[in-house]
Protein backbone atom coordinates (compact mmCIF):
# COMPACT_ATOMS: atom_id res chain seq x y z
CA UNK A 1 0.00 0.00 0.00
CA UNK A 2 1.56 3.12 -1.09
CA UNK A 3 0.98 6.35 1.32
CA UNK A 4 1.17 9.81 0.28
CA UNK A 5 1.10 12.73 2.27
CA UNK A 6 -0.38 15.92 1.92
CA UNK A 7 3.26 17.97 1.11
CA UNK A 8 3.74 15.31 -1.92
CA UNK A 9 0.24 15.44 -3.08
CA UNK A 10 0.33 19.18 -3.38
CA UNK A 11 4.33 18.98 -5.14
CA UNK A 12 2.54 16.54 -7.79
CA UNK A 13 -0.17 19.17 -8.62
CA UNK A 14 2.12 22.11 -8.88
CA UNK A 15 4.46 20.41 -10.94
CA UNK A 16 1.57 19.23 -13.22
CA UNK A 17 0.57 22.92 -13.34
CA UNK A 18 3.62 23.77 -14.47
CA UNK A 19 4.09 21.71 -16.98
CA UNK A 20 1.06 22.78 -18.59
CA UNK A 21 1.46 26.74 -18.15
CA UNK A 22 5.20 25.55 -19.31
CA UNK A 23 3.35 24.03 -22.71
CA UNK A 24 0.80 27.37 -22.74
CA UNK A 25 3.42 29.95 -22.43
CA UNK A 26 6.08 28.16 -24.87
CA UNK A 27 3.73 28.27 -28.17
CA UNK A 28 5.00 30.13 -30.24
CA UNK A 29 2.33 31.12 -33.06
CA UNK A 30 2.75 30.18 -36.12
CA UNK A 31 4.12 26.73 -34.91
CA UNK A 32 5.28 25.59 -38.44
CA UNK A 33 7.12 27.67 -41.01
CA UNK A 34 5.62 28.57 -44.26
CA UNK A 35 2.07 28.81 -45.83
CA UNK A 36 -0.46 26.07 -44.68
CA UNK A 37 -3.74 25.50 -44.46
CA UNK A 38 -6.76 22.91 -43.37
CA UNK A 39 -4.87 21.36 -40.12
CA UNK A 40 -5.32 18.04 -39.23
CA UNK A 41 -4.36 17.56 -35.75
CA UNK A 42 -3.33 13.85 -34.21
CA UNK A 43 -1.78 12.09 -31.33
CA UNK A 44 0.08 8.75 -32.30
CA UNK A 45 2.20 7.24 -29.51
CA UNK A 46 4.25 9.97 -27.62
CA UNK A 47 3.89 12.52 -30.51
CA UNK A 48 2.11 15.10 -31.46
CA UNK A 49 1.45 15.42 -35.35
CA UNK A 50 -0.15 18.16 -37.65
CA UNK A 51 -1.25 17.15 -41.35
CA UNK A 52 -1.96 20.48 -43.12
CA UNK A 53 -2.84 21.70 -46.70
CA UNK A 54 0.29 23.22 -48.57
CA UNK A 55 -1.47 26.42 -49.09
CA UNK A 56 1.13 27.82 -51.55
CA UNK A 57 -0.61 31.14 -53.98
CA UNK A 58 -1.03 30.12 -58.09
CA UNK A 59 -3.45 31.99 -60.17
CA UNK A 60 -6.81 30.90 -61.97
CA UNK A 61 -5.30 30.79 -64.72
CA UNK A 62 -3.19 27.96 -63.53
CA UNK A 63 -6.08 26.41 -62.23
CA UNK A 64 -8.11 26.46 -64.78
CA UNK A 65 -5.55 25.26 -67.54
CA UNK A 66 -4.63 22.45 -64.72
CA UNK A 67 -8.83 21.59 -64.72
CA UNK A 68 -8.51 21.14 -68.23
CA UNK A 69 -5.88 18.44 -68.28
CA UNK A 70 -6.77 14.72 -67.55
CA UNK A 71 -3.57 14.58 -65.57
CA UNK A 72 -0.19 17.12 -65.11
CA UNK A 73 2.93 15.63 -65.33
CA UNK A 74 5.29 15.71 -61.91
CA UNK A 75 7.34 18.26 -63.24
CA UNK A 76 4.72 20.73 -64.24
CA UNK A 77 2.58 20.16 -60.85
CA UNK A 78 6.18 21.36 -58.87
CA UNK A 79 6.72 24.51 -61.17
CA UNK A 80 3.01 25.27 -60.78
CA UNK A 81 3.00 24.71 -57.05
CA UNK A 82 -0.99 22.74 -57.79
CA UNK A 83 -1.14 21.66 -54.49
CA UNK A 84 0.00 18.16 -55.17
CA UNK A 85 1.68 16.43 -52.00
CA UNK A 86 1.06 16.48 -48.36
CA UNK A 87 3.43 17.75 -45.86
CA UNK A 88 3.45 16.28 -42.12
CA UNK A 89 4.81 17.93 -39.04
CA UNK A 90 5.79 15.67 -35.41
CA UNK A 91 6.30 17.29 -32.10
CA UNK A 92 7.22 15.99 -28.35
CA UNK A 93 5.87 19.16 -26.68
CA UNK A 94 3.66 21.13 -29.22
CA UNK A 95 6.78 23.68 -29.61
CA UNK A 96 9.55 22.04 -31.50
CA UNK A 97 8.04 20.57 -34.73
CA UNK A 98 10.04 18.23 -37.46
CA UNK A 99 8.67 18.11 -40.62
CA UNK A 100 8.42 15.34 -42.56
CA UNK A 101 7.97 16.17 -46.63
CA UNK A 102 5.77 14.90 -49.12
CA UNK A 103 3.95 12.53 -46.95
CA UNK A 104 1.93 11.61 -50.04
CA UNK A 105 1.83 12.96 -53.59
CA UNK A 106 0.42 12.54 -56.68
CA UNK A 107 2.98 10.06 -57.52
CA UNK A 108 1.10 7.82 -55.34
CA UNK A 109 -2.59 8.23 -56.35
CA UNK A 110 -2.79 7.67 -59.93
CA UNK A 111 -6.35 9.86 -60.07
CA UNK A 112 -5.33 12.86 -58.68
CA UNK A 113 -3.56 15.91 -60.53
CA UNK A 114 -3.73 18.31 -58.27
CA UNK A 115 -5.63 20.01 -55.30
CA UNK A 116 -4.85 17.77 -52.68
CA UNK A 117 -6.77 19.24 -49.55
CA UNK A 118 -7.89 18.96 -45.97
CA UNK A 119 -6.30 15.40 -44.69
CA UNK A 120 -7.96 13.54 -41.65
CA UNK A 121 -5.52 10.94 -40.31
CA UNK A 122 -6.13 8.12 -38.25
CA UNK A 123 -4.63 4.60 -36.67
CA UNK A 124 -6.65 1.80 -37.05
CA UNK A 125 -5.96 -2.05 -37.93
CA UNK A 126 -2.46 -1.40 -37.05
CA UNK A 127 -2.23 0.95 -40.24
CA UNK A 128 -2.43 4.58 -40.33
CA UNK A 129 -5.26 5.77 -42.81
CA UNK A 130 -5.06 9.05 -44.56
CA UNK A 131 -8.68 10.46 -46.16
CA UNK A 132 -8.14 13.49 -48.53
CA UNK A 133 -10.01 15.44 -50.95
CA UNK A 134 -8.33 15.69 -54.82
CA UNK A 135 -8.65 17.60 -58.13
CA UNK A 136 -11.72 20.03 -56.78
CA UNK A 137 -14.63 18.05 -58.95
CA UNK A 138 -16.93 20.88 -60.06
CA UNK A 139 -19.84 17.97 -61.13
CA UNK A 140 -20.15 14.39 -61.21
CA UNK A 141 -18.84 13.97 -65.13
CA UNK A 142 -15.10 14.82 -63.14
CA UNK A 143 -12.88 12.26 -61.82
CA UNK A 144 -11.69 12.96 -58.23
CA UNK A 145 -13.36 13.85 -54.75
CA UNK A 146 -12.53 11.71 -51.57
CA UNK A 147 -10.10 9.54 -51.31
CA UNK A 148 -8.01 7.37 -48.94
CA UNK A 149 -4.18 6.21 -48.61
CA UNK A 150 -2.73 4.11 -46.29
CA UNK A 151 0.73 3.37 -44.74
CA UNK A 152 2.86 1.70 -41.96
CA UNK A 153 3.99 4.59 -40.39
CA UNK A 154 2.29 8.09 -39.69
CA UNK A 155 4.76 9.67 -41.55
CA UNK A 156 4.24 7.88 -44.87
CA UNK A 157 4.99 7.35 -47.20
CA UNK A 158 1.42 6.78 -47.61
CA UNK A 159 -0.12 5.00 -51.26
CA UNK A 160 -3.59 5.43 -52.61
CA UNK A 161 -5.57 2.67 -50.87
CA UNK A 162 -8.53 2.14 -53.70
CA UNK A 163 -7.46 3.22 -56.84
CA UNK A 164 -10.54 5.35 -57.22
CA UNK A 165 -12.60 7.81 -55.14
CA UNK A 166 -13.96 6.57 -52.08
CA UNK A 167 -16.64 9.34 -52.73
CA UNK A 168 -16.56 10.47 -56.51
CA UNK A 169 -20.10 12.25 -56.85
CA UNK A 170 -22.02 15.14 -55.41
CA UNK A 171 -24.50 14.31 -52.70
CA UNK A 172 -26.77 16.42 -51.33
CA UNK A 173 -25.79 19.66 -52.94
CA UNK A 174 -22.26 18.64 -50.66
CA UNK A 175 -18.59 18.96 -52.79
CA UNK A 176 -16.58 16.28 -51.63
CA UNK A 177 -14.03 17.91 -50.01
CA UNK A 178 -12.77 18.72 -45.96
CA UNK A 179 -13.53 15.46 -44.80
CA UNK A 180 -12.97 14.05 -41.00
CA UNK A 181 -13.16 10.86 -39.57
CA UNK A 182 -14.42 10.00 -36.35
CA UNK A 183 -14.54 6.81 -34.41
CA UNK A 184 -16.78 7.06 -32.05
CA UNK A 185 -17.06 5.22 -28.59
CA UNK A 186 -19.46 2.17 -29.78
CA UNK A 187 -16.56 0.99 -32.13
CA UNK A 188 -18.48 2.51 -35.05
CA UNK A 189 -16.61 5.27 -37.39
CA UNK A 190 -18.29 7.90 -39.34
CA UNK A 191 -17.15 10.18 -41.72
CA UNK A 192 -18.53 14.11 -41.94
CA UNK A 193 -17.70 15.91 -45.16
CA UNK A 194 -18.81 18.79 -47.84
CA UNK A 195 -18.44 22.18 -48.72
CA UNK A 196 -20.66 24.57 -50.86
CA UNK A 197 -22.54 24.89 -47.59
CA UNK A 198 -23.86 21.41 -47.18
CA UNK A 199 -22.83 18.78 -45.12
CA UNK A 200 -23.08 15.05 -45.22
CA UNK A 201 -22.64 12.44 -42.69
CA UNK A 202 -21.21 8.78 -44.09
CA UNK A 203 -20.75 5.44 -42.04
CA UNK A 204 -17.48 3.80 -43.09
CA UNK A 205 -16.88 -0.10 -42.86
CA UNK A 206 -14.28 -1.43 -40.25
CA UNK A 207 -10.79 -1.53 -42.67
CA UNK A 208 -11.78 2.01 -43.15
CA UNK A 209 -12.00 1.74 -47.42
CA UNK A 210 -15.63 1.24 -47.94
CA UNK A 211 -18.94 3.09 -47.23
CA UNK A 212 -21.56 0.97 -45.65
CA UNK A 213 -25.32 1.57 -44.93
CA UNK A 214 -26.68 3.06 -41.68
CA UNK A 215 -28.96 0.95 -39.94
CA UNK A 216 -32.11 2.78 -41.82
CA UNK A 217 -30.57 1.58 -44.96
CA UNK A 218 -29.28 4.98 -45.93
CA UNK A 219 -25.54 5.94 -47.05
CA UNK A 220 -25.79 9.62 -46.80
CA UNK A 221 -27.45 11.90 -44.18
CA UNK A 222 -27.34 15.55 -44.35
CA UNK A 223 -26.46 16.96 -41.25
CA UNK A 224 -25.96 20.29 -42.36
CA UNK A 225 -26.10 23.01 -39.53
CA UNK A 226 -27.51 26.70 -39.58
CA UNK A 227 -24.21 28.48 -40.95
CA UNK A 228 -22.26 25.41 -41.80
CA UNK A 229 -19.81 26.36 -45.26
CA UNK A 230 -17.28 23.79 -44.92
CA UNK A 231 -14.44 21.96 -42.52
CA UNK A 232 -16.59 20.13 -40.50
CA UNK A 233 -15.15 18.28 -37.30
CA UNK A 234 -16.51 16.47 -34.01
CA UNK A 235 -15.13 16.03 -30.84
CA UNK A 236 -17.09 13.73 -27.67
CA UNK A 237 -16.58 15.27 -24.91
CA UNK A 238 -18.49 14.06 -21.04
CA UNK A 239 -20.93 11.77 -23.28
CA UNK A 240 -21.71 14.55 -25.45
CA UNK A 241 -20.88 15.44 -29.35
CA UNK A 242 -19.33 18.99 -30.36
CA UNK A 243 -20.22 19.29 -33.84
CA UNK A 244 -18.13 22.09 -35.19
CA UNK A 245 -17.35 23.76 -38.80
CA UNK A 246 -16.26 27.04 -40.66
CA UNK A 247 -18.46 29.68 -41.78
CA UNK A 248 -17.79 32.78 -44.39
CA UNK A 249 -15.67 32.40 -47.26
CA UNK A 250 -11.72 31.03 -46.41
CA UNK A 251 -10.63 33.93 -48.73
CA UNK A 252 -11.73 36.82 -46.48
CA UNK A 253 -11.21 37.93 -43.42
CA UNK A 254 -14.43 37.04 -41.47
CA UNK A 255 -13.69 33.04 -41.65
CA UNK A 256 -14.29 31.52 -38.52
CA UNK A 257 -15.36 28.42 -36.44
CA UNK A 258 -18.75 27.78 -35.33
CA UNK A 259 -20.50 24.53 -33.02
CA UNK A 260 -22.92 22.88 -31.88
CA UNK A 261 -23.95 20.02 -29.28
CA UNK A 262 -25.74 16.93 -29.39
CA UNK A 263 -26.45 13.98 -27.31
CA UNK A 264 -25.97 11.92 -31.05
CA UNK A 265 -23.82 11.92 -33.10
CA UNK A 266 -26.27 12.60 -35.81
CA UNK A 267 -27.70 15.61 -34.64
CA UNK A 268 -29.66 17.80 -34.50
CA UNK A 269 -26.98 20.20 -34.39
CA UNK A 270 -28.33 23.82 -33.60
CA UNK A 271 -25.96 26.14 -33.41
CA UNK A 272 -24.70 27.64 -30.30
CA UNK A 273 -21.93 30.34 -31.40
CA UNK A 274 -18.86 31.29 -32.68
CA UNK A 275 -15.76 30.12 -31.19
CA UNK A 276 -12.52 31.55 -33.30
CA UNK A 277 -12.52 34.35 -35.25
CA UNK A 278 -10.25 36.97 -36.53
CA UNK A 279 -8.62 39.55 -33.90
CA UNK A 280 -7.91 42.77 -35.63
CA UNK A 281 -4.80 43.20 -33.22
CA UNK A 282 -3.36 40.06 -34.50
CA UNK A 283 -4.86 38.06 -37.36
CA UNK A 284 -7.73 37.42 -39.73
CA UNK A 285 -9.01 34.58 -41.58
CA UNK A 286 -9.29 32.43 -38.62
CA UNK A 287 -10.96 29.04 -39.52
CA UNK A 288 -10.62 25.08 -40.62
CA UNK A 289 -9.72 23.03 -37.48
CA UNK A 290 -9.36 20.76 -35.42
CA UNK A 291 -9.20 19.56 -31.88
CA UNK A 292 -6.85 17.30 -30.03
CA UNK A 293 -6.39 16.78 -26.25
CA UNK A 294 -2.96 16.19 -24.56
CA UNK A 295 -2.91 12.73 -23.23
CA UNK A 296 -0.82 13.57 -20.09
CA UNK A 297 -2.32 16.91 -18.90
CA UNK A 298 -5.78 15.96 -20.76
CA UNK A 299 -5.83 19.81 -21.79
CA UNK A 300 -7.72 20.44 -25.36
CA UNK A 301 -6.04 22.63 -27.76
CA UNK A 302 -7.66 23.76 -30.76
CA UNK A 303 -5.53 23.75 -34.11
CA UNK A 304 -6.27 25.71 -36.97
CA UNK A 305 -5.28 28.30 -39.67
CA UNK A 306 -5.42 32.49 -39.62
CA UNK A 307 -4.00 34.80 -42.48
CA UNK A 308 -1.55 37.28 -40.53
CA UNK A 309 -1.93 41.21 -40.20
CA UNK A 310 -0.82 42.59 -43.42
CA UNK A 311 -1.69 39.89 -45.77
CA UNK A 312 -4.37 39.53 -48.34
CA UNK A 313 -3.84 36.59 -50.63
CA UNK A 314 -6.10 33.90 -50.42
CA UNK A 315 -3.63 31.08 -49.72
CA UNK A 316 -1.24 33.10 -47.31
CA UNK A 317 -2.49 30.97 -44.39
CA UNK A 318 -0.64 29.93 -41.47
CA UNK A 319 -1.14 26.75 -38.81
CA UNK A 320 -1.68 27.97 -35.08
CA UNK A 321 -2.30 26.53 -31.64
CA UNK A 322 -4.37 27.76 -29.10
CA UNK A 323 -5.73 26.15 -25.95
CA UNK A 324 -9.45 25.29 -26.04
CA UNK A 325 -11.49 25.61 -22.62
CA UNK A 326 -15.26 24.96 -21.55
CA UNK A 327 -17.43 26.78 -18.91
CA UNK A 328 -19.13 24.83 -16.41
CA UNK A 329 -21.91 23.69 -18.20
CA UNK A 330 -19.61 22.63 -21.00
CA UNK A 331 -19.65 25.47 -23.31
CA UNK A 332 -16.80 26.02 -25.63
CA UNK A 333 -15.35 29.55 -24.12
CA UNK A 334 -14.47 32.29 -27.37
CA UNK A 335 -10.76 31.25 -28.63
CA UNK A 336 -8.09 33.66 -27.33
CA UNK A 337 -5.88 34.06 -30.46
CA UNK A 338 -2.20 34.19 -29.28
CA UNK A 339 0.85 35.47 -31.19
CA UNK A 340 4.41 34.45 -31.36
CA UNK A 341 5.09 37.62 -28.92
CA UNK A 342 5.50 36.00 -25.39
Amino acid sequence: MHRFSLKSILLGVLIASALVSCTKSQISNPVIPGWYADPEGAVFGNKFWIYPTLSLLWGDDTLRYAKDLQRTTPAWNQEYNLQTHFDAFSSKDLVHWKKHPAVLSVENVPWVSYAMWAPSVVYANNKYYLFFGGNDIQNDEQLGGIGVAVSDKPEGPFKDALGHPLIGKIVNGAQPIDQFVFHDDDGNWYMYYGGWRHCNMVRLSDDLLHLIPFDDGEMFKEITPRGYVEGPFMLKRDGKYYFMWSEGGWTGPNYRVAYAISDSPFGPFEREGTILQQDPAIATGAGHHSVIQHPKTGAYYIIYHRRPLGHTGANERQVCIDELLFDSEGKILPVKMTSGEK
